[in-house]
């Protein structure tokens, strides 16, 4: 395959990625547009806000202004002005980095890669360029800036991960500074680093498995009030099919706050709101099904959630200490390695609760999803000192093939 035809496949891969992305929203709305509405409506209102919903999941923050009418029906403090909306449905970046990683494998198999990488990235950038300045209306504007970087950088990350897959599997491991200057380093401290970064990510994961299955169990124990909800919206077919979309569009958000919920600060629906494993305090909620899946009122057992991340850093430090015990570390070093378990799965939740969080409408709705800061330094400090207690209990105790 020669340049021109790497950079046309390229391009054609990011199209495919841009396509599947937005037609999720438009293809329902188009639907909509038909059936509902007789095709007498402009199309072009469908498509802006399938635009505004796509750059929306991917963490661009958008203004909205509502119609008065509909500001007053909502009865709620700032509806009548200009609101931003920052909170983003992960589902669809999660789904662009998803088939973003699969681009950068495809396109990394041919034999200009970085001319296809390019080529993918930059295709990719123009069409966000295109859907954000498409977008653009009085009523509901997009942060031009973040539509033209959030969504690219989301496919550039995918493509990055495809690609370095590809060159690891391949046995690549030329052309890397970085990988150079990592290999200069003395051998305890690159072990050392190793297992910090290791162990954290290990626990970080752990903890989000966890809670993916917390909100599954969630979901089925409060499947009739879910229902129940479903019904008192009076959507119809074509609308329950929408915000059925919609909701699965926030499933990762939902699994992000179930892990700020097991590490203890929890999270918010709402200004002076909480639902942590100590109670949940929750003031007028919207019509939104899914949010029926929430424990109300105080939890006798609730605190039992808090070893989640505890036996994560725990298990986290033992199956990773085989790395260190041939050192024959010390305390210092045990505790350091641990520390260092500990801060960086706090980083990686951190940021995950940061990218979850947001604005999601006018007045006490401008404060929803957990607070970053309270997430990270929490699970930096169970999970740092349970991975502590993991390295002493792995490298202090007897080996079967030292016993007699």
């Amino acid at each position: 395959m020669n340049r021109p035809l790497t950079a046309l496949f390229a391009a054609l891969e990011a199209a495919l990625v841009w396509g599947v992305g937005i037609c999720i929203p438009l293809a329902p709305l188009t639907v909509i547009w038909g059936v509902q509405f007789g095709f007498a409506t402009d199309w072009v209102v469908f498509w802006r806000t399938a635009a505004d919903i796509w750059l929306l999941g991917h963490g661009v923050d958008i203004a909205l202004t509502l119609d008065p009418a509909i500001a007053k029906s909502l009865n709620l403090a700032g509806a009548d002005a200009a609101f931003p909306v920052t909170i983003a449905a992960l589902g669809f970046a999660l789904l662009t980095f998803v088939l973003g990683s699969r681009a950068g494998r495809r396109v990394s198999e041919t034999r200009y890669r970085l001319i296809g990488e390019v080529a993918a990235i930059g295709t990719f950038g123009g069409l966000s360029v295109l859907t954000t300045l498409s977008a653009v209306h009085p009523f509901a504007r997009p942060s031009i800036e973040q539509g033209i970087v959030l969504p690219t950088l989301v496919f550039a990350a995918g493509i990055a991960l495809g690609s370095l897959r590809t060159a690891r599997a391949a046995g690549d491991d030329s052309g890397s500074s970085i990988r150079d200057w990592i290999n200069d380093w003395r051998p305890s401290v690159r072990a050392a680093v190793e297992i910090a970064l290791r162990g954290g990510a290990m626990a970080a994961s752990a903890i989000v498995a966890v809670s993916a299955l917390a909100v599954a169990i969630l979901f089925a124990a409060n499947y009739a009030t879910i229902i129940a909800l479903f019904e008192g919206v009076h959507s119809g077919i074509l609308g329950g099919f929408a915000l059925t979309g919609a909701q699965l569009a926030f499933i990762p958000n939902l699994v992000i706050w179930a892990a700020s919920w097991f590490v203890g600060p929890g999270f918010a629906i709402g200004a002076g709101s909480g639902v942590s494993p100590l109670g949940t305090t929750l003031g007028p909620l919207p019509a939104v099904p899914v949010l029926g899946a929430l424990p109300t009122g105080s939890l006798d057992y609730g605190f039992v959630g808090l070893l989640v991340p505890i036996v994560a850093g725990f298990l986290a430090g033992a199956v990773l200490s085989r790395a260190l015990a041939t050192r024959a570390p010390g305390a210092r070093t045990l505790i350091v390695v641990g520390l260092g378990i500990g801060a960086t799965a706090g980083l990686v939740l951190g940021l995950l609760a940061w990218f979850s969080s947001g604005a999601a409408g006018p007045g006490r709705l401008e404060v929803v999803g957990p607070d970053p800061l309270a997430v990270g330094l929490f699970a930096a400090l169970e999970v740092g000192l349970a991975a502590s207690a993991g390295l002493f209990a792995a490298t202090r105790m007897p080996r079967a093939d030292r016993l007699p």
